[in-house]
């Protein structure tokens, strides 16, 4: 009996019909575990429309996800061939789901696809919903999958999949506990103490059928554990056996591997443990009714009898060739079968990384490095570098140091100089992504010398593009481009089209301050060339260079262009470090055009994950720095802090540039050291190696000292050179052009008195608060009447509030919670957040209660 799940069925019911006609969505279930998902689902399928085609599938509690598990269910329901379909596609992710979507996707009936327990996906999985989330709103898919509503890390993971995807893609549906009505109306009806029990399940819905079906008639047991135990005990010999070995699968057990396992008298014991409620027969295989059910009964068991039925479990898949590694990982790990162990996590790691699965394939890189004492130290050479190599690309930078060198170790007692310089380079390479700049260049060139000794090869071609790397970081132009230039010709003899790629990438990024067409040339072909042979860091590098160096240029739409698509691609490849570097530079764009809480949100969103390297975080902070010290918020002295400690371990003109921006921004408002300023802004000019990578502090040196000398303008950017010219007019309009607006009002205030008065409306609705009181006060000294308050009298500005967060306001008097003002405004709930934050900042109040007072005692509400 399915009771209090009429509203969750009509909303899926209306889900599956607007699939029916064109238009697909996401529904996502979020209980806690035994609320009654997976019973939501079976009814749900059970009253679906007749011709919808249904496809199932769930993830394993494995110890390591399975990279790919689900979808290679709904592959053999669809009989889809995955494996070949992977290795035609090359293990590339977007061509492979863009197949899947093909297959699963049919003009003449609705596709209900199922994944359940999505809590326990691997990161390709996640992947999978976010590609499949962005693009089923013209298909005839409806997406359902079951999640827990814990706050997990796995739970975590889950709800940032389902956040990248459009908001109105997806259907939040939760699956709440039963009522006590319920309960005591289930208790009534089984002649059971209700209230007993309700008391102990708090309406879980598997844990009040498991004590319902228990064999007291009064007292219902102490835990739904031992309601599972009791009726496990109640079994035959027999049975009771072939429950222990089925529960050491997680999820299911295929009937020809319980076969395998335990001979032709298994059928008997199944039947057994089905007819008494343990078990459901799924046709091709069997499974607890409820993991929690499976949990209690493999907890039981003792060490030695979990390893022996892992044993035999592994014994069994190995018979089938279809078998995913990962699944004979988990019962090799669980069996303490150490050399089984060894043999398959590689191969499981190699095909996890190759679909992208990242996080998974250092996870068994990690489990193979735990039992590689006895390998040749040239075996586990290799091992550390590509658990190495995988934790970077998922940003576990200190555990891919520490990996590297034990590689680095191995080769040199192995006397292996060109390995052993090649674990150098990346050693360099790892420092630098922590901030380290001192030994990325240390290892760099050690690296470069050691290859150097011996015969010249692939290792000294990427040595070398190393250096030009961290010359150009450094803005040393001609000795990036030098050195870039013998790596293109050493790896182009090699045939290593990855290196080409690389370097080509340095000379690009080298280039778009001397010829920025030439630049250009060079990183779109490093991005073509990426993209072509799926090396997914370097694409990723090279979408990041080519938004920063339009950025640069103040090509702000194409910079757009190659963020968009660049995030895309990190968050498809699960490429964490590249994907939070972009959104920080990302924060940066909209702030610059107007888009102050979107910058927020995102720099937020980056600065919130503890796990980001300062490299990483930089953007972000850069971009919230300067949000902060323009919006008056007195937080930002912490983002200073840790700018300023993180420049402390290397200075490099492109971190040191933007930190002196906003410390010389914030002297301009009287808050900073404007001596200090200068002075960074000295030590940048003499960092910078043209004129052009000088102009936004050229601009900032001339408001805090006027009378200084701007020096050559000769290849600034237009807007920068004019302004300096004192052409504040004609810099202002290319400002508007751009869609800059703040940068526009900044010339608008060295401009007449018309245009001081446009700058403080400019600067009062972008809600820069300090420096429309900044500019007020210097129009005032300078003879010019102005009134005490804002320019514009609407109330929406009475306390400094732009017109969204007036909205926010109203909707927080009517009482709505901040996930229905999201639904109301069509905003995200982190962007409401930032959104309250704010209105109760400028409102001084210290709850909502408290905002809307102040705001009705000001006239505002």
């Amino acid at each position: 009996m399915l009771l209090e799940r009429q509203t969750q069925l009509e909303l899926l019911d209306g889900l599956l019909m607007e699939a029916a006609r064109g238009r697909g969505r996401v529904a996502a279930l979020g209980g806690e575990a035994g609320a009654g998902k997976t019973s939501l689902v079976e009814a749900f399928i059970g009253r679906a429309a007749e011709g919808t085609r249904i496809l199932r599938s769930a993830c394993e509690d494995l110890s390591i996800p399975d990279p790919l598990g689900p979808l290679y269910d709904l592959a053999r329901e669809a009989q889809w061939a995955l494996p070949q379909a992977i290795d035609h596609r090359q293990g590339q992710r977007l061509p492979l789901f863009s197949d899947a979507l093909e297959i699963f996707e049919t003009k003449t009936q609705p596709s209900l696809l199922v994944i359940e327990d999505l809590h326990w996906a691997d990161d390709a999985t996640l992947d999978f919903v976010r590609f499949l989330g962005r693009r089923i709103v013209n298909t005839h898919i409806l997406l359902l999958v079951t999640a827990r509503n814990d706050r997990s890390e796995a739970q975590m993971r889950v709800r940032r999949a389902l956040g990248e995807i459009p908001a109105a893609n997806v259907a939040r549906i939760d699956v709440p506990l039963l009522s006590e009505a319920a309960v005591l109306s289930l208790a009534d009806a089984a002649g059971r103490d209700g209230d007993a029990i309700y008391r102990a399940t708090a309406g879980n819905a598997f844990f009040v059928t498991e004590l319902l079906c228990a064999e007291s008639e009064t007292t219902p047991p102490a835990s739904v554990r031992d309601a599972v135990l009791a009726r496990a005990e109640r079994l035959s010999a027999g049975a009771r056996s072939m429950l222990d070995a089925v529960s050491v699968f997680p999820r299911r057990a295929d009937a020809w591997a319980l076969q395998g396992l335990c001979g032709v008298a298994s059928a008997g014991q199944l039947a057994e443990c089905v007819s008494a409620g343990l078990l459901d027969d799924m046709g091709d295989g069997y499974a607890f009714r409820h993991e929690i059910a499976r949990r209690a009964v493999e907890m039981m068991l003792t060490t030695s009898r979990r390893r022996q039925f892992n044993q035999r479990a592994l014994a069994a898949l190995l018979e089938n060739s279809d078998v995913s590694a990962g699944r004979l990982v988990h019962h090799a790990v669980e069996a303490h079968n150490l050399e089984a162990v060894r043999e398959f996590a590689p191969l499981a790691a190699r095909e996890a990384s190759r679909v992208g699965a990242h996080r998974d394939a250092a996870g068994y890189y990690e489990v193979a490095l735990r039992h590689a004492n006895s390998l040749p130290a040239v075996d586990r050479a290799v091992l550390y570098e590509k658990y190495a190599f995988e934790c970077h690309l998922i940003g576990q930078i200190e555990e891919a140091i520490e990996a590297q060198g034990h590689a680095r170790l191995l080769h040199q007692a192995q006397g292996n100089k060109a390995k052993e310089g090649d674990s150098l380079r990346w050693l360099s390479r790892f420092a630098y992504l922590i901030g380290d700049r001192k030994a990325a260049d240390v290892f760099g060139e050690q690296a470069v010398a050691l290859l150097e000794t011996v015969p010249a090869g692939a290792e000294l071609a990427m040595a070398y593009s190393n250096l030009s790397q961290l010359a150009m970081l450094a803005e040393r132009l001609d000795e990036a481009l030098l050195l870039g230039e013998k790596a293109v010709d050493l790896a182009e003899r090699m045939n290593r089209a990855d290196i080409v790629c690389h370097a080509l990438n340095n000379l690009g990024s080298s280039e778009q301050w001397l010829d920025p067409a030439a630049g250009r040339l060079h990183l779109a072909r490093s991005l073509e060339i990426a993209l072509e042979q799926n090396f997914q860091e370097h694409a990723a590098r090279a979408f990041t260079n080519s938004a920063c160096s339009e950025m640069n240029q103040l090509g702000f739409d194409a910079a757009q262009s190659f963020l968009d698509r660049g995030i895309n691609y990190c968050v498809e490849n699960d490429l964490v470090t590249w994907r939070d570097y972009m959104r920080g530079v990302l924060a940066q764009l909209q702030l610059r055009q107007g888009q102050w809480e979107e910058a927020a949100t995102e720099a937020l969103d980056v600065l919130s994950n503890d796990h980001a390297t300062m490299l990483v975080r930089y953007p972000a902070l850069i971009a919230l720095a300067k949000l902060r010290i323009r919006r008056g918020d007195p937080s930002a002295e912490p983002l200073f802090q840790e700018m300023k400690q993180f420049l402390e371990k290397g200075m490099e003109l492109q971190r040191l540039a933007p930190y002196a921006a906003v410390m010389a921004e914030q002297a301009w408002l009287g808050q900073g050291d404007g001596q200090e300023a200068l002075r960074l802004i000295d030590l940048a000019e003499g960092l910078s190696p043209t004129r052009a990578v000088f102009s936004e502090l050229a601009t900032w040196r001339q408001k805090l000292a006027p009378d200084a000398d701007p020096g050559d303008t000769s290849g600034m950017a237009a807007p920068y050179r004019l302004l300096l010219a004192g052409d504040w007019r004609a810099a202002a309009s290319l400002w508007a052009d751009l869609n800059a607006p703040y940068e526009r009002g900044l010339a608008l205030t060295q401009g007449d008195e018309e245009a001081q008065r446009l700058a403080l409306e400019i600067f009062e609705n972008l809600g820069a608060r300090p420096v429309a009181q900044h500019v007020r006060e210097t129009m005032r000294r300078n003879g010019v009447y102005i009134a005490r308050g804002p320019r514009r009298t609407t109330r929406e500005n009475q306390a400094g509030l732009t017109q969204r967060q007036m909205e926010v306001l109203q909707l927080i008097e009517r009482g709505f919670s901040n996930k229905r003002i999201a639904e109301q405004l069509t905003i995200s709930p982190k962007t409401v957040d930032h959104h309250v934050s704010a209105v109760l900042g400028k409102l001084e109040a210290v709850s909502r209660g408290e905002a809307t007072a102040a705001a009705r005692e000001s006239g505002l509400l």
